[in-house]
């Protein structure tokens, strides 16, 4: 690595840090992607020889931690764990694409399948694997592509099971919490708008 200039050793480095990944990789993952350390992070994610691989004993472990006792899916008491055991408050827009990652149905509940199949698609077998993916997963919502994917699937996520639209509150809760990240600035406007025309609605009906 010293054969590398300033820019790109600290590139590794911050990509090593972030990751939890050897060098070897991190310098693959670079080297794939010219050099954008967002890019990289997409090759060493997205590409399984490259991404280190998961203990399968190890994520059943992880999901018998936050296990509801009398269901088996992660639900409201594991998943505030689950943010206590990362120090992550539970309403960090993190949580949310984790959600995305493991395409999970319904706010608030992850399925085993969801659970498991999210953290092998991020790479994350421990608490501590879990830690240092937190970063990626904040830089994911700087890609237009991925931030539209999260944005499209937010607001299906967080209905209310058997309900075909989402509850106007929610909604607004979805959008402050989204365009806190891309700095809309018409966001308070627009969500103002929606909670007047409601209540010009509501008059009249």
């Amino acid at each position: 690595m010293h054969k590398l200039g300033r820019g790109n050793r600290d590139k590794v480095q911050q990509f090593m840090v972030i990751t939890g990944a050897s060098e070897k990789a991190a310098l693959q993952a670079l080297k794939a992607s010219d050099w954008h350390l967002e890019g990289a992070f997409d090759v060493f994610y997205n590409q399984p020889h490259i991404r280190t691989s998961t203990d399968t004993r190890h994520l059943e472990e992880l999901y018998k931690r936050y296990k509801d006792p009398y269901a088996d899916m992660v639900l409201v008491d594991g998943i505030t764990l689950l943010c206590n055991d990362l120090q992550v408050d539970p309403q960090d827009i993190v949580m949310l694409v984790l959600s995305w990652h493991m395409k999970a149905a319904t706010m608030c509940e992850y399925s085993k399948q969801e659970f498991i199949g999210g953290l092998q698609a991020l790479g994350i077998d421990s608490l501590e694997k879990f830690r240092e993916r937190i970063p990626y997963m904040h830089s994911e919502l700087k890609d237009e592509q991925k931030f539209r994917e999260i944005y499209n699937y937010a607001f299906g996520w967080a209905k209310e099971k058997g309900q075909k639209s989402l509850a106007l509150d929610t909604a607004i809760g979805m959008w402050e919490l989204l365009f806190a990240e891309k700095q809309w600035p018409l966001v308070d406007h627009w969500c103002q708008f929606l909670q007047v025309s409601h209540s010009i609605f509501n008059l009249k009906t």
